[in-house]
This record gives structure tokens, sequence and C-alpha cells, in this order.
């Protein structure tokens, strides 16, 4: 493959949002380590599966998303390979298909440590991966993208990760993921945000285009609250000693990124918003991670 083409495909994996995929797992194996549960094995595995459905869902998207001809010309997003010819859609469909092949094959080791539970959340995680923008009913096109998110990139990835590594299910593991989803939502937004006339015309009905930009800019917010809010409760309910407060270092930078939600008015400029924010996900969530290793 020439390198051209290659980096045409690390476009076309969008590694600015990478984030959602790398830290739900870093989170999972801290907690797994604040127990003496970490397995270094299984957790490079259950990233490697994190890292193929994220990328698998994001070439599904850009399929998708062109069969739907959400991706115009007045698009003001990051480059979308099979919108402007570059990638063919046939071969498109069939990257997906082979990167959500390698998670499945992957999983099956994880599988085979942790059983038919794992075989379960992973062909979820498949499914509504393709789901999120593909089939009769795409979550992304009817307001459920910004949950799908939530979910499987939260709780599901973070529950998920503690469990390969310790064969149990935590409490604490449950309360890290809410902070992570919200954080990963918040990508979602941005790129909801700054999509939001677009996806009008192309009937993609989005939190924004249902409830408005007012509504994006307010979840925002809440998504940065709610995250703020769990080390907190790590320390007065879980019985954490201060380290769990690292994360408060980052509370300028999610200050700033705030800030520039609610005012920015060209909508150019939210696709470095969307690379901040990202970048606010790792910088929280490996700040995080150490206050949970420290305990």
């Amino acid at each position: 493959m020439s390198t051209s083409k290659t980096k045409l495909w690390i476009e076309a994996a969008r590694p600015q949002t990478l984030a959602a995929a790398l830290v739900p797992v870093l989170v999972g194996a801290a907690l797994a380590f604040q127990v003496h549960g970490l397995n270094w094995i299984n957790t490079t595995v259950a990233l490697i599966c994190a890292t193929l459905i994220q990328i698998g869902t994001n070439f599904a998207n850009d399929y998708f998303d062109f069969m739907k001809g959400s991706d115009t010309d007045e698009r003001i997003g990051f480059r979308r390979a099979t919108a402007t010819g570059l990638i063919s859609p046939e071969t498109m469909k069939n990257a997906t298909i082979l990167t959500m092949g390698l998670a499945f094959l992957t999983g099956l080791y994880l599988v085979w440590v942790g059983g038919w539970i794992i075989l379960a959340i992973g062909l979820l995680s498949l499914l509504f991966g393709v789901l999120y923008t593909g089939g009769p009913f795409p979550l992304g096109y009817n307001g459920l993208g910004d949950v799908f998110v939530f979910i499987f990139f939260g709780i599901v990835a973070v529950m998920t990760t503690y469990y390969v590594n310790t064969l149990q299910w935590s409490e604490a593991s449950f309360w890290a993921s809410l902070a992570i989803g919200g954080l990963c939502v918040n990508i979602l937004v941005v790129n909801n945000l700054r999509d939001v006339e677009q996806d009008k015309k192309s009937g993609k009905r989005t939190l924004g285009v249902l409830f408005g930009e007012l509504a994006l800019k307010v979840e925002y917010l809440l998504m940065i609250l709610l995250a703020f809010a769990i080390p907190p409760h790590f320390f007065v309910q879980l019985d954490f000693n201060l380290w769990i407060f690292l994360p408060f270092l980052s509370l300028p930078m999610a200050a700033f990124l705030a800030y520039k939600i609610w005012t920015e008015t060209d909508k150019k400029n939210l696709n470095l918003m969307l690379e901040r924010t990202a970048q606010f996900m790792v910088l929280f969530g490996v700040l995080f991670s150490i206050g949970i290793i420290l305990n």
C-alpha cells in the first residue's frame, strides 16, 4: 500500500476520536490494578478489540452517511473518504466488515477468559457499531447516538475491561464508567453542534436538530459536570484517598472548552474543539487512572 493510501485510511479511521477506545480500557485496567487483579494480556486484547470496534464504527459511518446522502459539499467537518470519492463505497463497506471481523476474532480470546457474557457483550457492541448509522432505524439519525455512545463507550467498555481482568463486576467500575461515558458523549456533542445545519437538510435527527444548539451546549456542560462529580463520589462513598482528586488538575482545560463551546460562532473552528475535547478526555482519564492506582 502506498504512503498516500495509508495516510488516507488512517484519516478515514478518524484518529482524533480514538480516545473513546483508549480511555475506557485505561480506567478499567487501573481499577483492576487497584484490587491487584490486572492481567496485562487481557487488557491488551481488550484495548485491541475496543480500537477495532471504534475504527469499524467510523468506517461504517463513512459508508452509511454517504449512502444516505448525509455527506454533501456543504460539509464543514473532517473530510470523508467515501463522499469525496477517494475510497469507493464497496471498498469502505468491505473495510468495515474486515475491521469488525478482526474485532470479533480477537475478542474470542476474551470469551475464552470471561465466558459467554463477554460473547454477548461483544456481539452487541459490533451490532450497534453498525446500527449507529446503518440499518432501518439508525441510532445516530434518530436522536439515540448519545445514548449509544454513553452506554457502549462508557459503561460497557469500562466495566467489561474490569471484568476480563478480575472476572468480577464492580461498583467502582460502574461509577467510573459514568465519567468516561460522559466525556465520550462530548466528542459526539461537538460533532453534532458543528453539523447541525447540514444534518437538518439531510434529515438526520440528532439531538441538535431535535432540540436546538442550546440543548447541545447544555449537554456538553452537564457531561463535564458529571465527570467531575465522580472523583468526590469515590472519595466519600468508596473510601478512596485524596489522590482520586487528581482529575481536578484538568479543570482549567474543561472550563476553557466549555467556554469555547458556548461562545464559538464559526462552526469550522469546532473541528479543533472536537480534537481538544478528545484530548481533554485523555487527560482526565490518565489523571483519574493515576489517582485510582495511587489508592
